[in-house]
């Protein structure tokens, strides 16, 4: 997937830009534009030393500033809402790229891989480092389909601040809320940036709405457009009063005039800018006290004499706190208003000194560093990219990692830009770089120095932890905080090509799993199968097609299935007892539970034990007991599903001294499989959040086909000239969704999926599953 640094040339064929992907998300709308001349593109991300021309700068020339002058921010959004074209735009006027790249033509930067390259999305995040006037910028683009969350998830795990793009037609989408909610979870102060409005249907006003009544926010409007649509020439800058143009027979976006606005030249556009700019303050003083006082103060009178400094230094400290979110807009394809983004995420998103980190206190300098995504490179081997909370890190050093208990040495350091690397010679506090030689760390481990490093912080956080008579302390309030894998709901099996084939085959599923977390793969105990599980069709796909590229085996999937869960609606009690003999050794357990049903959605179950079993008994072999309970609950008696919301109680526990750990969880799992057989059973379906954009000429049978496929429409609301259908579906009725609303719709329509809850089955469904399985049906 990686090369080393060189100029990288594609040849590719022209893409369209809205790829059809057969799963929770299809954008299908037809491409009318004429296909392009299939021609080498070549493109030069960034230029060795002694290649530099055009003023394109060398990686090399990074500069390496104090750590107030450091952003580590990523780009989020819905899918198709122009993240990547954005981040492609802000590396031209950075002057990392010497042309300006496409999606459709599938030369951008930060989509290097041939599946992206191919659908037109993004599937992995990307790293890339720049600068710009003066600060160094660590941006992540990411991926906005609902497939690869987890990619966001990790991401904004380790940023500082984000850039949320929004298509100015459309104002929050599904994805929005999902990746919107994700940054509200770490904290994350974040920019809204209206993008899209030349597209037809842009609507600046229905935009700022949308994300005050879905994300219940405050936006700062910090510009305005001037014109909307096809008409759209630049912004006005409301804090200084100015408007910028851009340059009609400009092609790349870099001839611009700002110019301030005046009375005679622009009267209706200063009286607008006035009126916002007064709205703007107003706002702000309401939401911070020292911008209140300066403002009742000095310039109560005449808000025109608020000098830009101090209300953009108001601005900054709201954004900071997170009470509201600045507004900008621009077209990122069109190459207009990009290079006021970058001044905003330099003025108002924070420095990683700004974010307030609590577990740094007991570091006292020293390394404090969190892994959050691994890559392998056919050459160098793992890759993992780290962020440095604190200390500095250079190569040939050994790191211990604390999840793992492990000391491991790191070989070199590299400056990410998408799938090109710079050695550096060092790595300080605030940065994101790419570790080579680390072989057993993975997403979510939390490094530093030393073994006795982490001690030394664990003895200060006990110390601290005991002054305040916490409950966290030690090595538990040392450890970094990683990131939630959701759990798959789609499985499969896959076949390698022969079975000389399958330690390569496990050898690329190991790998791809380091990479991917949301990759679950299990074995089958019935039919010796491998099976994949995966957060959608679409993620299953790009491991199989993974697979095929980049480890060159062409494996067989079975059929996608639904992954169903299993639960028990009333409670029974079994008893089982194993007694064998191995050689001279004799292993005896009885056990005697009760299983009921719980109180959580959780398919961990819970435990309990009755006073009647013996604590001295269990303070040996409590780990066996619990070991097969677990495993007995991964099972269930219907389909062989997770089996989830039940409490597992053990009133009677007999162990003969010798009896192995492997024979009492054996007993234990065998006697919960009886109990969970006694009890009555119900088979759990995944229910869908569904979102469908649909014109409104073709909502009635829209309406029509999800009442087939057992949906339950929860609102309709308008949007511009579309109807956007909100409602809940069993994720078992809507594989294949995107062929069926292409053809209802003409191909106008788009939709997307995610997973909301787990619902039991009706009856006769149930039934008919059953069968089906059984092959009955």
């Amino acid at each position: 997937m990686f090369t080393s640094l060189r100029i990288f040339a594609v040849t590719h064929q022209k893409m369209s830009s809205l790829y059809i992907n057969n799963t929770c998300y299809c954008n299908i709308t037809a491409s009318l534009k004429p296909s392009k001349p299939r021609v080498p593109l070549g493109r030069n991300y960034s230029s060795l030393p002694g290649l530099i021309g055009n003023d394109i700068k060398s990686l090399r020339s990074i500069i390496n500033p104090p750590i107030a002058k450091i952003r580590n921010i990523g780009i989020m959004a819905h899918i198709d809402a122009g993240k990547t074209t954005t981040t492609e735009r802000i590396l031209y006027y950075s002057g990392y790229t010497r042309s300006l790249g496409d999606v459709d033509d599938g030369d951008t930067v930060t989509d290097f891989m041939a599946q992206e390259r191919e659908r037109g999305i993004t599937i992995q995040s990307a790293a890339v480092t720049f600068d710009w006037k003066g600060y160094r910028v660590n941006l992540i683009d990411t991926p906005g389909h609902v497939d690869f969350t987890l990619e966001v998830e990790r991401c904004l795990r380790v940023l500082d601040g984000a850039v949320a793009v929004f298509d100015a037609s459309a104002g929050v989408e599904a994805q929005t809320l999902t990746v919107w909610r994700q940054a509200d979870k770490h904290k994350i102060p974040r920019i809204c940036f209206l993008n899209k409005m030349d597209k037809a249907g842009a609507s600046f006003k229905y935009a700022v709405e949308s994300i005050k009544e879905k994300l219940k926010a405050k936006p700062l409007l910090l510009q305005l457009p001037i014109g909307e649509a096809k008409t759209f020439k630049g912004v006005i800058d409301i804090i200084n009063k100015e408007k910028l143009v851009w340059n009609s027979n400009s092609d790349d976006g870099k001839d611009f005039e700002r110019k301030p606005l005046l009375e005679k030249n622009d009267p209706e556009l200063l009286k607008e800018t006035v009126e916002a700019r007064n709205s703007l303050i107003e706002q702000v003083a309401d939401l911070d006290d020292e911008f209140a006082d300066l403002v009742l103060g000095e310039f109560s009178e005449n808000f025109d004499l608020l000098p830009a400094e101090k209300l953009q230094a108001a601005i900054r400290r709201v954004t900071l706190t997170q009470t509201a979110v600045p507004v900008l807009c621009g077209s990122a394809l069109k190459n207009k208003a990009v290079q006021p983004l970058l001044d905003a995420v330099t003025m108002y998103l924070p420095s990683p000194e700004e974010r307030n980190y609590d577990f740094l206190q007991w570091y006292n300098g020293d390394l404090c560093a969190l892994a959050f995504k691994v890559l392998h490179d056919k050459q160098r081997g793992p890759l993992v990219f780290i962020r440095i909370y604190s200390g500095m890190l250079k190569p040939q050093s050994a790191i211990h990692n604390i999840n793992g208990n492990c000391t491991e040495r790191i070989s070199r350091l590299l400056l990410p830009f998408a799938d090109q690397h710079i050695e550096i010679p060092s790595l300080t506090a605030g940065n994101i770089a790419l570790t080579v030689g680390l072989k057993h760390t993975a997403t979510g481990d939390t490094l530093v120095y030393s073994k006795s490093s982490a001690l030394a912080a664990a003895q200060r956080a006990k110390r601290e932890g005991e002054k305040q008579q916490s409950q966290s302390s030690g090595v538990e309030s040392l450890l970094l905080a990683g990131v939630e894998v959701p759990e798959p709901v789609f499985f499969c099996t896959i076949e390698p090509p022969s079975v000389a084939t399958q330690p390569d085959l496990d050898h690329a599923l190991k790998c791809l799993q380091r990479e991917d977390p949301s990759l679950k793969v299990k074995l089958d105990p019935d039919s010796g199968q491998t099976v994949l599980c995966g957060m959608g069709e679409l993620h299953i796909e790009i491991i199989h097609d993974r697979i095929k590229r980049e480890y060159g085996l062409e494996t067989f999937l079975g059929p996608l299935q639904v992954a169903y869960r299993e639960t028990i609606l009333s409670s029974a009690q079994a008893a089982d007892t194993l007694d064998k003999t191995l050689g001279d050794k004799q292993h005896f357990v009885s056990v005697e539970l009760e299983a009921r049903p719980g109180g959580t959605l959780s398919v961990t179950p819970v435990i309990e034990y009755a006073e009647s079993v013996s604590r001295e008994l269990l303070k040996d072999s409590q780990a066996a007991v619990e070991n097969g309970i677990h495993n007995a609950c991964l099972q269930g008696p219907l389909l062989g599903s997770p089996i989830q919301d039940v409490t597992i109680t053990l009133h009677s526990l007999i162990i003969h001294p010798g009896t192995s750990a492997t024979m009492i969880s054996a007993c234990a799992s065998r006697c919960v499989q009886k109990a969970l057989k006694k009890a009555d059973k119900q088979v759990l379906e995944p229910l869908m959040n569904l979102e469908v954009t649909v014109p409104r000429d073709y909502l009635s049978p829209v309406l029509a086909d999800l009442a087939q496929r057992r949906g339950d429409i929860q609102e309709i609301q308008a949007r511009q000239d579309n109807s956007v259908v909100i409602g809940f579906v069993p994720l078992a009725e809507i594989m294949g969704y995107s062929t069926v609303l292409r053809t209802l719709t003409s191909g106008s329509a788009t939709f997307a999926l995610e997973l909301s809850t787990y619902q039991p089955m009706n009856p006769q469904d149930q039934k008919a599953l059953l069968n089906q399985r059984s092959g009955t049906a």
